[in-house]
């Protein structure tokens, strides 16, 4: 078990370092390593802390999951195009001759369709859809916003998604949750109190509908999409490869878009579900391995050579890699915050406040602020969740109160929000990633939007924790 250290508010330091300047450089990479050189000198670690940083952080399970989840969506994007299937969507699509509005709309639904993996969802939606809204002149900030803010409030609140089963999990063995049928239950009591990802979800869906008028940063980016065409600023990095972006299908392949695209696509769906249904853990990253192998040999049958297929597999892997990198630095950082004692000095700043009253909407600040620090809304519910349950039974006597289950969602909601507004966020990188635009503009042009569901959010946890007692 690695040493926890108690930095108190130099702790804060790497984090910090890397969200300025992501912001101020336009370079996440940099950013990041300049942040985790500087927090492992931070902790007494000398100047090979960053090399062991690196060897620790990326040597998890957690890592190699996601890293292995980006790297298979790549090569299966890079099939979908190769076979021509998503250039036949976007033409079904183009032929019906939809709206802007109709074509924001398609995506915010899709999203939705996929909802059981929040890093899949917004990659999925992404690239999906780029070259539709591109054609439309959708600025790809707005693209990214749509498959970003509709992806994890979706997963939070479905009962039957690895994050249901993580966020339950953390819940049993606390006050009068003893069994997983308890903790189960808990979390469906918690969905109508989950205000944020309900607002959230609804509110994408009213941008994208134009019912909610673009407004600040989003609103310059989409007049110069529209007035000027351009889809992205001049100077833009898009953080994906130009492998995936500039490949063409295989010549004289006939596309036939429910085989090379809406099959696999169920075939992901049912095999996600399915396990989770039966071994209680949706096997998604295995349902992708599945999908390519059988693409791969439908691709084969279909004409395109063994060589053709495995070039195509590679450009996959290599248009994915500048995701991985930041992935991998931003894993690195979360992992540096833990060792510094990061989420110990937050929580010791804020108990001298805590009353019942106040308790959802400062378990809620706290979680977002944590994962706006960390960009793991996942590492922030492992931390929160431990701490937000017992004070709330504390108060309620052991009993399961509205309270209790406000407390439950808050740290749900809180961790999603502060996921939303983090360049350190891995959903957030891979929904740049989908829809290739530059990282810090989409940050820059989505947390107006977060910051608005967080607020409206954060009222309805005070008005909560007022009436409750």
């Amino acid at each position: 078990m690695e040493e926890v250290l108690n930095l108190g508010i130099l702790s804060l330091i790497p984090a910090v370092l890397a969200i300025v300047l992501s912001f101020v450089t336009r370079n996440t990479v940099i950013s990041l390593m300049i942040a985790c050189i500087s927090g492992t000198l931070l902790a007494g670690q000398g100047l090979m802390g960053f090399p062991t940083l690196l060897k620790t952080s990326l040597g998890s399970t957690s890592f190699s999951w996601v890293m292995l989840l980006n790297t298979f969506i790549g090569i299966l994007v890079a099939f979908f195009q190769k076979t021509g299937a998503i250039q036949g969507f976007a033409q079904y699509i183009q032929d019906k001759q939809l709206s802007r509005r109709a074509i924001q709309l398609v995506a915010w639904v899709l999203g939705m369709f996929v909802y059981f993996s929040d890093s899949f969802s917004p990659l999925f939606v992404g690239t999906t859809m780029r070259s539709i809204s591109d054609k439309a002149k959708i600025s790809r900030e707005k693209l990214s916003y749509i498959a970003d803010s509709g992806a994890a409030p979706v997963s939070v609140l479905v009962p039957i998604t690895g994050w249901a089963a993580y966020l339950s999990g953390l819940a049993i063995g606390v006050g009068a949750i003893v069994t997983q049928e308890d903790a189960t239950q808990l979390f469906i009591k918690a969905m109508p109190f989950n205000f944020y990802a309900l607002i959230t979800v609804a509110f994408v869906g009213l941008v994208a509908g134009g019912v909610i008028k673009d407004f600040g940063p989003m609103k310059k980016a989409e007049e110069r999409a529209i007035n000027e065409g351009k889809v992205i600023r001049d100077g833009a990095n898009p953080l994906i490869g130009k492998e995936l972006t500039d490949m063409e299908a295989y010549p004289g392949i006939k596309q036939k878009v429910f085989l090379n695209f809406v099959l696999p696509v169920i075939m992901i769906v049912v095999i996600a579900v399915g396990t989770y249904v039966t071994l209680k853990s949706a096997k998604t990253m295995e349902a992708f391995l599945f999908v390519i192998i059988f693409m791969g040999i439908s691709m084969f049958i279909q004409g395109i050579p063994f060589k053709e297929i495995m070039d195509t597999a590679t450009d996959g892997i290599k248009g994915a890699i500048p995701a991985v990198i930041i992935l991998a630095l931003a894993y690195s950082i979360n992992s540096l915050s833990k060792t510094m004692g990061t989420a110990n000095y937050i929580i010791s700043v804020s108990e001298g406040f805590l009353t019942p009253q106040l308790l959802p909407a400062i378990i809620f600040i706290i979680s977002a602020i944590m994962a706006f620090s960390t960009g793991s809304s996942w590492g922030t519910f492992a931390i929160c969740m431990p701490i937000a349950l017992p004070l709330a039974f504390n108060f309620t006597g052991g009993v399961v109160t509205t309270l209790v289950v406000a407390s439950f969602s808050a740290v749900a909601g809180g961790g999603v929000f502060g996921d939303h507004c983090s360049p350190l966020s891995d959903t957030t990188i891979l929904a740049s990633t989908g829809a290739a635009a530059d990282h810090i503009d989409h940050v820059k042009t989505q947390i107006p939007y977060a910051l608005i569901c967080g607020g409206i959010a954060l009222i309805a946890y005070l008005i909560i924790g007022f009436t409750s007692m």
